[in-house]
Formats: structure tokens, C-alpha cells, sequence
């Protein structure tokens, strides 16, 4: 066997911090293959990112590397100069970092900016520099790269831009490629054509590939190694085959059970507990304090690494009953729901929202305004006490329909009627109840916390609005708080000072301070973990047995709603095409643009020759979007003129489930299913 490309051996990192020296990093070794790809897995704060940039000698001032090796081709990269460094960076060694956003420069055009590359490191000219970007593009399956290579990042969609950084780092050909999270925030399809994209790279180029995600339905898919992190240690090591079939720690299967399936047969459930205070001295096993099968021997003694099988490790004493543990406490959300008829309480009619107006020479030569066509015809109704889903692909018009339901936003045609009991349409009054029983829980708490409000202040905000006594408030925080499973000593913490899932969890305490009884949750868990994932929906589920609440739920992740929907409508540019109950729109008959979606879903299983429906092309302006349906520019199942020139009708293939398409019924029936 040749020898490894990279190979890190005992590394332990360490940050100095106002609460002491956190001890990030602790004893990690592994080792990557020529042509290998190595995924890397584990929740936010394990130590993932900072192993990355570890080896691209990219710490913080405040970091502190306490021993170990980074041996990258038989030299130990912790004892290179800068000068020796920045002949590595991006020739060598590239990386892929999470958020295209910020990587990409918004002052140059893209093509450009790999062409920079080529001109530093292979000391090209400039046109053979853009000809060489533009061959580039082409490998990563970049659409028309002569005429995008000469926009700016903003003109391109989320997808397009994690190309781009694709194409930068391989631009040189380097002999490793670090890849941090690079499809994390991104939707399903958007996500398959990485993946896709990635598993052709790994044919097309000699790169072997450090792939970083918490997400490990994506893990199985494009990884040949796998190494699961906790709190800075490295608690397994295997094969994908190995880590997905046989898990030898008790933490690899918590991972893997709070996975959502798109099988409702298989519960997902969350991991107990958080990431311990590495502040602190740990001198028994790490994950010891959530894990179900600890022995008074883990409370006192840290296990050695013991060898499973073959290239198969654990750090668990424990190990041959974590491969075998079954947890039957798990239980699937769909046994939780109630199957009764439920009465409408929200009626969306023919809703519309557009964006923009006509401008001077559009009014003079009477000519149709250039109008963002976001929401256009929209009808649905949500039932009483039930979970409505909302999916597509991003910029489909989900989120914008959310923010007029809530009256954040203005409808250019339509109505959204509210039909609570004793009700009365209009007036000052009515507007003050109806905004207390409708609630949106955002997507990032981040940016919807305030930063310079304690816990306190912003739980206590609602309650003062909607008239609960000064002397009362403080009681129903903590309430609140406890509901949320947040201690009272949360309420003098700023936002800064929580964790994601924490600071998601006082963003739902907040949406329930008024007692609503229609919420909104607009991809209210897409940012998290696995692990923080699963609590939040067991927390989602429980406020709706207890409080006989009718959430609208906004996702791109079509496991997630078959486990916590009643029905689901699906939407593309705009409009629906298809709705019905949760075991209709998920069996046959699909409509193309559902197919596509179910069959985009990664899942956490090795791939067994498997590949989704491919999407071709990217999703078409709202602005001047496709006559006929909507869809046809895409659909692999376009049968003719008709899909270009009509739009299609619902057809009903029952009461509770209607497809808007143009290809027969008995022609769709006949399809299999694809779960």
C-alpha cells in the first residue's frame, strides 16, 4: 500500500478563553489514502472545523497545538514556514469552506477569481488563466461557463457558487481537498448534484478528500473512511460499511437514530444531554454523561481504542453491545398524531404576492410590468390541530407565503381567512388576537434574537404585550424556560452565550409566550445538528399533543415531514403541484417534480449503485417564469408542446390527494415507488 497523503498522528489543540484553556482537539490520529475520501463526523463543537483548519495552519492567534503531528507527503506541516506554507496553500492542499457567501470576493467576477489561482500558483497568463478557469467550470458541471464565468457571485444561486469554490480548489490539482460542511444549509436537489458532482470528482481528479459535515446521510454517500469526533476525541474509525452497518460506539448510534427516514417505520430520536465543559479535566469516558449503556467503570476510568476488525475502531469499553443496542424507548412522531377530520381553521384562497412595479418606460410603451411573480394562485387549507408541510427547492415561494399568513407581508391578490371560534373579522382588537394566536419560528434564531436582550427581556417582551401582569411575568418565563428544557439560570444569558439548538429553543419559548394556536416554522431545524435536530422536533411534538396546536411546516427535508406531517403540499416556482395526505403524496402516483425530490434524499445507508433524478438546469426567474407548467424546462417526464404552451389542471387521484400535471393518470399510476 503506498503511503498515506495526509496522516495525523496523537494532534491536540487547545484555545485559551476567558473561562480557562478549552481543550479542543484531544489525542486525534488518522489516516487519509491516495484517492480516499475520509468523512469526518460529528455535532457543532466536536472539533471538525478545527482539525481543518488545523492542517491548513489556519488557528486562531488564541490556539495552541500541544503535541501530535499533520504529515502531509512524508512532511510534518506543524514545522513549515509561512514561505514554505503558501506554496502548499491551494496548490497542495486546498479547502471548501462551508459558506460560498463569504468565500467568494462580491467585487470580482467568479471566472476571474479561479483564473487568480492558476496565475499564482502555475504562473499562467491571463488568457490562458481564463480558458483554463473555463475547463474548470466545465468538470463541475458549471451551466454555460463562458457566459456565467463573467458574472459576480450575488448573480448566482447558492449551488452555483459552492461550484465555483469547487472549481477554485481544484484548479491546481492538489493532492488533498478539504471540504467543510459544503452542502450544509443547501436544498435537496441542490445538495444531490454536489454529491453527484463530488462522487465524479473522485473518478475524474487524484484528489483525496477530507469531507466535513454533521450530516451523515451525506457522509455514507460519498465517503469510503469514516472517523466520528465527540467533544475533540476520535471515538471510531472504520469503513463506511463498517460505521453504517456494524456502529461499534454508543455515540455512532445515537448519530444514526436521530437521523429522520424516509421510512415512517423507522423512529428517529434524540441524543440526551449536550457537549460536555472541556475547560474542565475529563478523566473517564467523554460521552460518559449521555450514554445509555455507561457502567460505573466508564464514570471513572477513559477506555482505551479497542480493534473491532479489520481498519475498525472504538473507543469504548463497551463496544460489542453498542453494535447491537436497539433502543425501544424511540418511538416514530406519526403515532403521536391525531387521525380524526379535522375542521379548517386557516384558508388560503387564491393568494398571490408579487414584488416590484412597473417602471416609466414599461407605463409608456404599455407594456406588462416586470414584476417577481413569488406567490402566484395559491390555495390551500390548514385543518385544526394538524401539521401542514410546505416543500420545495429554495426560491420556490414557501417562506415569502409563510410571511403574508403572519401579515409581515402585504398580499397583492388573494385572502388568508382565519377561522377561529367567536372570530370577528376587523378592527384594532382583532388584529391584536389574531397576531397573538399566529407565531413564526424563523429558520436562523440568530438573526431573530436580539443580541443586546438577555433571555429574560426577550421571553418577557410577549408576555408584557399581550397584557400579563409585571408581577406575573417573571413566573412565566420560567415557565416558559422549563417548557423548553432550559434551566432559570438561562434568563441573564445573552443570546451569544448559547449553543444553536439553545438559542432555537428560547426562539420557540418566545413564539408560544401568547399561547398561539396556529405556528409557523420556517425550516426551524434545517441549520442544526442531527442530534439537536431530533429534540427540537421531539419538543415540537410535544407542545402539539399539549396544547392542541396547527403548526405550518416549512422544509426542503422530505424525511423530516413524512415523519412529523399530516399533509404536505409541494411547491415549485410559485405554485403548487401537488397536495394530499402524507401517505398519498409519498406512494405513487408522483408528480414528476415530487419524484425528484424523494429520489434527491440522501439517506444514511452506503450507496448501492443508487442516483437520484437528475434536475437539469437551474430553477427559472420568477420574474419571467415558463408558460405552460411552470416545471417543464426540468421535468425528465415532459411529454410534449401541451407542457409548454398550458398550464395543467389538478387531477384528482383521490379526495385527499390532486396532482397538477399533464401526463395521464393511468400513465402515472403505473409508476413504482421510489422509497
Amino acid at each position: 500500500m503506498p503511503p498515506p497523503v495526509l496522516e495525523i498522528q496523537n494532534l491536540s489543540i487547545s484555545f485559551a478563553t476567558s473561562n480557562g484553556e478549552l481543550h479542543a482537539v484531544q489525542d486525534v490520529s488518522f489516516k487519509i489514502q491516495p484517492g480516499e475520501t475520509f468523512g469526518l463526523a460529528g455535532e457543532s463543537g466536536s472539533g471538525k472545523s478545527t482539525l481543518a483548519y488545523a492542517i491548513m495552519r489556519y488557528l486562531p492567534s488564541n490556539a495552541t497545538i500541544q503535541g501530535g503531528k499533520i504529515i502531509f507527503r512524508d512532511a510534518n506541516l506543524l514545522e513549515k514556514r509561512e514561505q514554505d506554507l503558501q506554496k502548499i496553500w491551494g496548490n497542495e492542499i486546498a479547502m471548501v469552506y462551508q459558506d460560498p457567501k463569504t468565500a467568494l470576493n462580491p467585487a470580482i467576477r467568479v471566472g476571474h477569481q479561479i483564473a487568480e489561482v492558476l496565475q499564482i500558483h502555475r504562473d499562467l497568463n491571463e488568457p490562458q488563466a481564463w480558458q483554463h478557469a473555463l475547463n474548470l467550470l466545465d468538470l463541475v458541471n458549471f451551466a454555460d461557463p463562458q457566459f456565467n464565468a463573467r458574472k459576480y457571485p450575488h448573480q448566482l444561486s447558492g449551488g452555483m457558487q459552492q461550484r465555483i469554490i469547487i472549481a477554485m480548489a481544484l484548479a491546481c490539482d492538489p493532492a488533498l481537498l478539504i471540504m467543510d460542511e459544503p452542502t450544509t444549509g443547501l436544498d435537496v436537489t441542490t445538495q444531490a448534484h454536489i454529491i453527484e458532482l463530488i462522487e465524479d470528482l473522485k473518478i475524474k481528479v487524484r484528489s483525496s478528500i477530507l469531507y466535513i459535515t454533521h450530516d451523515l446521510s451525506v457522509i455514507a454517500q460519498v465517503s469510503d473512511a469514516v472517523g466520528i469526533i465527540y467533544a475533540g476525541q476520535l471515538l471510531e474509525t472504520g469503513t463506511a460499511e463498517q460505521i453504517f452497518t456494524k456502529a461499534s460506539h454508543p455515540y455512532s448510534s445515537g448519530l444514526l437514530r436521530a437521523i429522520p427516514d424516509l421510512d415512517p417505520k423507522k423512529p428517529f430520536k434524540s441524543i440526551q444531554g449536550y457537549l460536555p465543559d472541556r475547560t474542565r479535566p475529563i478523566p473517564c469516558c467523554i460521552f460518559e454523561p449521555r450514554c445509555d449503556l455507561a457502567t460505573e467503570r466508564c464514570r471513572v476510568e477513559p477506555p482505551p481504542v479497542y480493534q473491532v476488525a479489520e481498519n475498525h475502531f472504538s473507543k469504548c469499553f463497551r463496544w460489542q453491545a453498542a453494535g447491537t443496542w436497539r433502543d425501544e424507548a424511540a418511538v416514530s412522531a406519526k403515532k403521536l398524531r391525531n387521525t380524526q377530520d379535522r375542521q379548517t381553521l386557516v384558508a388560503v384562497e387564491q393568494v398571490k404576492k408579487y414584488y416590484g412595479d412597473s417602471h416609466l418606460y414599461e407605463r409608456i410603451l404599455g407594456i406588462e410590468p416586470s414584476v417577481v411573480k413569488a406567490v402566484d394562485d395559491v390555495s390551500f387549507d390548514v385543518g385544526s390541530d394538524e401539521t401542514f408541510a410546505l416543500v420545495g427547492e429554495s426560491g420556490c415561494g414557501k417562506t415569502t407565503l409563510a410571511r403574508c399568513m403572519v401579515r409581515i407581508l402585504d398580499l397583492t391578490q388573494g385572502r388568508i381567512s382565519f377561522l377561529y371560534p367567536k372570530a370577528q373579522n376587523g378592527g384594532h382588537k382583532f388584529d391584536r388576537e389574531l397576531r397573538r394566536k399566529n407565531q413564526i419560528i424563523f429558520q436562523h434564531p440568530d438573526s431573530s434574537l436580539n443580541p443586546f436582550k438577555t433571555i429574560g427581556a426577550i421571553l418577557g417582551r410577549p408576555l408584557k404585550l399581550y397584557g400579563v401582569a409585571r408581577k406575573d411575568r417573571r413566573q412565566r418565563v420560567h415557565a416558559l424556560l422549563e417548557a423548553v428544557k432550559l434551566d432559570r439560570g438561562y434568563i441573564n444569558r445573552f443570546p451569544k452565550e448559547l449553543s444553536g439548538g439553545e438559542k432555537q429553543r428560547v426562539a420557540i419559548a418566545r413564539a408560544f409566550a401568547g399561547n398561539p394556536q396556529f405556528v409557523i416554522l420556517d425550516e426551524p431545524v434545517s441549520a442544526l445538528d442531527v442530534s439537536i435536530q431530533a429534540a427540537i422536533i421531539d419538543l415540537l411534538l410535544e407542545f402539539k399533543a399539549t396544547r392542541k396546536i396547527t403548526y405550518l411546516f416549512i422544509s426542503h427535508d422530505l424525511s423530516l415531514v413524512r415523519h412529523v406531517a399530516d399533509k404536505v403540499a409541494v411547491m415549485y416556482l410559485g405554485k403548487l403541484c401537488e397536495i394530499g395526505d402524507i401517505e398519498s403524496v409519498f406512494g405513487p402516483p408522483y408528480h414528476p417534480y415530487t419524484k425528484a425530490l424523494l429520489s434527491a434524499i440522501p439517506r444514511p445507508d452506503p450507496p448501492q449503485g443508487k442516483r437520484s433524478i437528475r434536475l437539469e438546469g437551474s430553477i427559472p426567474s420568477a420574474k419571467n417564469p415558463p408558460p405552460g407548467c411552470r416545471f417543464h424546462t426540468r421535468c425528465p417526464s415532459k411529454i410534449g408542446e401541451i407542457c409548454e404552451t398550458a398550464a395543467p389542471a389538478f387531477q384528482a387521484i383521490h379526495k385527499n390527494h390532486l396532482i397538477a400535471c399533464h401526463i395521464p393518470l393511468e400513465i402515472l399510476q403505473k409508476e413504482a415507488s421510489i422509497i
